[in-house]
C-alpha cells in the first residue's frame, strides 16, 4: 500500500540545479513536489495545485521572490520559506516583514531546509487546528482561537499566522515574561532559527495594536529577558477582572499639591524606558 504524501510543497528557484536539489530531498523525505523557475509561473503552479507549502527564491527574473510572497499571501495563508543568497540581516528582515514564515540563506544544507519544511507544516497545522479555548481578552483586545479573528476596540485586526499565534500565546499568559528562545519554542515549535525572527514579529504585532508603537504599553520589554504582556487591571485571560495588588489611592482634602521642581541634570536612560530600541533591528 502506497503511503501518501505528507504535503505538497512548490519549488520556486530559477537555478535549475538547486531546484533538482531540494526537490529531490523533498522527494525522498515524502512529499510531492511541484516546480516553478520564475514569479508568474509559481502564481500559476499555486493557483492550479493549492501547495501545503512554498519554498521561494529571493533572487527570480521577471518578478522577484518579496513580491512573489506578497502575492501568495495576499490570496490565502500558505507558509512560505524564503531562500536567500544574501547573508544580510536587512534583506532576511524584509522577507520576514512581506510574510515569509521562515528564511534559509545559500548555501544551505538540504537536509536542514527539509528540517524547516516539516517544522513549518507542523507549525501551520497547528495554528489550523481548532481549539476549545474561549475568546482571550484584554485591554481592547479581543482574540478568538477557534475562528482565528483578533480585534482591537471592535475592529478586526489584520494579523498575519505567527502574528496571531503569538498574541494569543500573550494573552493567555498576561503578565509573565518569556524569553525570546522560550516564545520560539513555545509559540511556533522552533527548537533552531534566528532570534532576530522574534524580535521583528514583536515589533509587527505592536504595530498592530498599541496606540503608540514607539512607547508600547501592552507588550513590554523586560531588560534582558524578552517580553511581557501588561494587560492592565481588569482584564483576564477570558474578560474576567484581575485584582490589582495596589488598593486605589483615595483623595485627602489635607495633602499639600507638590510643587514641580526643575530637573537640574539631563535624565539618563534606564533600560525599561528602551522598549523601541530593543525591537530596532541593528543595522
Amino acid at each position: 500500500m502506497q503511503t501518501p504524501p505528507l504535503g505538497r510543497v512548490l519549488v520556486v528557484d530559477d537555478d535549475p540545479t538547486v531546484a533538482e536539489v531540494v526537490a529531490g530531498y523533498l522527494d525522498r523525505a515524502g512529499y510531492d513536489v511541484d516546480r516553478a523557475a520564475d514569479g508568474p509561473a509559481a502564481l500559476d503552479r499555486a493557483d492550479e495545485h493549492g501547495p501545503d507549502l512554498v519554498v521561494l527564491d529571493l533572487m527570480l527574473p521577471g518578478m522577484d521572490g518579496l513580491e512573489v510572497c506578497r502575492r501568495l499571501r495576499a490570496r490565502g495563508p500558505v507558509p512560505v520559506i524564503m531562500l536567500t543568497a544574501r547573508g544580510d540581516e536587512d534583506e532576511r528582515i524584509l522577507g520576514l516583514e512581506v510574510g515569509a514564515d521562515d528564511y534559509v540563506t545559500k548555501p544551505f544544507s538540504p537536509r536542514e531546509l527539509v528540517l524547516r519544511v516539516e517544522s513549518v507544516l507542523r507549525r501551520a497545522r497547528a495554528a489550523t487546528a481548532p481549539k476549545p479555548a474561549g475568546p482571550l481578552r484584554a485591554a481592547a483586545l479581543t482574540v478568538d482561537p477557534t475562528a482565528r479573528r483578533a480585534a482591537k476596540a471592535g475592529v478586526e485586526l489584520a494579523l498575519t499566522i505567527r502574528e496571531f499565534d503569538l498574541l494569543s500565546f500573550f494573552l493567555r499568559h498576561p503578565g509573565r515574561a518569556f524569553s525570546r528562545e522560550e516564545l520560539m519554542q513555545q509559540v511556533w515549535g522552533w527548537d533552531f532559527g534566528d532570534l532576530s525572527t522574534v524580535t521583528v514579529h514583536v515589533r509587527r504585532l505592536r504595530g498592530k495594536i498599541e496606540d503608540d508603537p514607539a512607547a508600547p504599553r501592552l507588550i513590554q520589554t523586560v531588560w534582558g529577558v524578552g517580553y511581557r504582556l501588561d494587560p492592565g487591571p481588569g482584564s483576564g485571560p477570558h474578560g474576567d477582572a484581575t485584582r490589582s495588588d495596589r488598593a486605589p489611592e483615595v483623595p485627602r482634602p489635607d495633602r499639600v499639591p507638590e510643587v514641580p521642581q526643575p530637573d537640574p541634570a539631563p535624565d539618563i536612560p534606564r533600560p525599561d524606558r528602551a522598549a523601541a530600541d530593543w525591537t530596532r533591528p541593528r543595522a
